[in-house]
Order: C-alpha cells, then structure tokens, then sequence
C-alpha cells in the first residue's frame, strides 16, 4: 500500500523552496497528523540540527513515521557535490552524506541525493562526473544498507541538472552499479519537464523506484496544476510501488492548503 508523506524545512537557507512546512518539527507532527498523513520527510541542514529524542516523542506521540531524509543542505548550505573536481571536497560530500544516512537510519528512513550529485562542465566532461558519481553511489548504498535502508537517487530537470534526467537513464544508470542498493526517487515535478509520457516513465523504472515526491506540474502542490493523477496512479499500482508518495512542494498559497491539497489527492489517487 502506498503512504503518504509530507515535507517539512528545517534549512534556513532554503526558505522559498518547494517544502511544504517551515516553521519546526513539532507544528509540522502536528498538522501532517490531524490531516492523515503517514510520514514527514525531513530536511535538515545536519544531523545534529535534530534532537534524536524530540523527535522520537513527536513521531510516538502523532503516530508517524520518518519517510526520508533530504541532503541537499549538503549543497545549498556547504557547497559540497559528489562530482566535484577536488576530491578533498568530493570526500567532505560524501561523510556529509554518510551523516545523514546515519540520522534517518534509525527511523528506517532512507537518505535522498539530489542536488548533491552536481554537474559536469569545465574540465569534468558527462562520463568523467557519471564515474565520480559512480564511485560515491557504490560506496553509498552499501553503508546504508547497514542501517536496512536503501539510498534513493533523484533524476532531476535540465535546470538543476545535466547529469541523468529521466528515469530511463537512471535505470540504466543503476545497472552499471555494483550495488543494489540503490533505488530511484520519481518526482512528478521533473518528470513533467522531462518525460514524454509519466505514466510509460514509472512502467520503465518498474523494480527500481523507491520513493515518489507527489507535486504538481508547477511544483505546488497537487491540484494545483495540470497534471493528470489517474494515468500516474494507474502506472504505480501496475509496478506495485508500496512505499512513500511525499509532498515536495512550494507552500502556495500557503503550507496548511498546500497539505490539504496533498492529502485531498493521496486519498482520492493513491490511497
């Protein structure tokens, strides 16, 4: 069965970004309990920005889980990327990384890299940053599987990214790993730029998708845009996909109705 999940920011630095909640853990335990939903996804800027036992009381206390653990502080707030040229730097990347994976392990909450893989350019062509990326993911997904977690890989847009944007090529991409213990994440929002067909997309991916951010073609949230839940959820039950959909969104008109919106949706498409 699929579950649901809401983001909540805890990165300053980030605020404006497509999350829903911003205003700490506890109003967000709260509001995703009183609407329904199974989980929160936490962006944090560090492991240690979060007290363990806090956050334990919160989840006991709303009867919800941790669906992932975002990374991409790692980027915004440390300028750190798995691709880049300078490998003091691409080492900092990757125990930013393990950090985080060691946070969310607990909480059997797998870690999301997105931002974090970087770009190519420069002196770093398309296959040089793909082997760095390589090299980190298969050091990577084996530490989280100590925690019995999998890493959850992001495709994103052409605007964020120029390293693999669909999710054909990051099935393809998987398959040149020596791990499995690498999943994909599906994003509704970037897969609406870069998908022919969304539906034929997450088909494709059967097997390797292991976490799905529930937005809209505009990144607020769902209802909000044009994009077409029926086709998306009829894919996703043909893959028997039965982990997270998350609401990785911008707060418009506000947080409170873009969780609404979310959960309106999960109920009605995913539920």
């Amino acid at each position: 069965m699929i579950k649901s999940a809401i983001t909540v920011s805890l990165v300053e630095e980030a605020r404006g970004g497509p999350f829903v909640f911003w205003n700490g853990l506890a109003d967000a335990c709260e509001k995703a309990a009183t609407l329904g939903f199974d989980a929160i996804e936490i962006f944090a800027p560090s492991p240690d920005a979060v007290d363990p036992d806090e956050l334990k009381a919160l989840l006991e206390k709303h009867n919800l889980k941790v669906a992932a653990v975002g990374t991409g502080a790692g980027m915004v707030k440390h300028g750190l990327c798995l691709t880049d040229p300078d490998p003091e730097k691409r080492d900092a990347a990757k125990a930013f990384i393990r950090s985080m994976i060691d946070f969310g392990g607990p909480y059997g909450a797998p870690a999301i890299i997105g931002s974090m893989q970087g770009k190519w350019g420069g002196d770093l062509d398309l296959d040089g940053a793909l082997a760095l990326l390589r090299e980190a993911l298969n050091e990577l997904g084996p530490y989280a599987a100590k925690h019995g977690v999998t890493l959850i890989y992001e495709p994103l847009n052409r605007y964020e990214t120029n390293l693999i944007k669909t999710v054909a090529d990051g099935v393809s991409f998987m398959k040149t790993l020596s791990t499995d213990n690498v999943k994909l994440l599906a994003d509704l929002f970037h897969m609406n730029i870069e998908e022919a067909n969304i539906a034929d997309a997450i088909r494709a991916g059967e097997g390797h998708i292991g976490h799905v951010h529930f937005v809209d073609s505009n990144r607020q949230a769902t209802g909000l845009g044009h994009m077409d839940y029926a086709p998306i959820a009829a894919a996703l039950k043909d893959i028997n996909y039965d982990d997270y959909a998350s609401a990785e969104s911008l707060p418009i008109p506000d947080s409170d109705t873009a969780a609404e919106k979310t959960i309106e949706a999960f109920n009605k498409y995913l539920k």
